[in-house]
């Protein structure tokens, strides 16, 4: 993966996160904050080398909590578990298939929220919990795992605008001596 597709990645994320604290129309309708990061956090474990996932995983663990009533820091854990476990059995998934990637997506936004409780519980901040909250983890899993073929769309696409094409390669063999003329 090129450094063009991480910048891609980081400037996404953090449209990501402006977009989820600001526009509260979907917020107030379903009564669910989504939460797109886990997801792109997914896309960029399989797309990207541990440098990639890690940055993505440390930036937007940051962005998220610098908007959020969580304490700083307190996401970039659970962020770079997620992009690390995934990471380390990219070879065994399926990466092109969109039911695998819907699966992960609901997998890595379902343990988001619960590794991060666990270490808000750790702290002196008691984190509001009522059956409720149930309701609202299901329920932004679920989303999260809509989001993330979504995400492999749109940067197979812009990876298609933007990063050159490899050439095809020719019939001919590079050690091959052409002689001209008559002989």
């Amino acid at each position: 993966m090129s450094w063009f597709n991480t910048i891609a990645i980081l400037l996404v994320a953090y449209l990501a996160i402006y977009a989820q604290a600001t526009f509260n129309e979907f917020r107030h309708l379903v009564v669910v904050q989504i939460d797109l990061i886990p997801s792109l956090v997914v896309y960029a474990a399989l797309s990207g080398g541990v440098l990639t996932f890690t940055i993505v995983a440390l930036s937007c663990g940051l962005w998220i909590d610098s908007l959020s009533a969580n304490p700083l820091g307190i996401s970039l854990l659970p962020l770079f578990l997620v992009g690390l476990v995934i990471h380390q059995f990219s070879d065994l998934i399926l990466r092109q298939q969109a039911f695998a990637q819907f699966i992960l997506g609901l997998c890595a936004t379902a343990a988001v929220p619960i590794v991060t409780l666990v270490l808000l519980m750790n702290t002196q901040v008691q984190p509001l919990l009522s059956w409720f909250s149930l309701w609202q983890w299901i329920a932004m899993s679920l989303m999260g795992g809509a989001i993330t073929p979504l995400w492999f769309f749109v940067f197979n696409r812009i990876g298609e605008t933007f990063n050159y094409r490899p050439l095809g390669e020719s019939s001919f063999r590079p050690d091959r001596q052409i002689k001209r003329g008559r002989q």
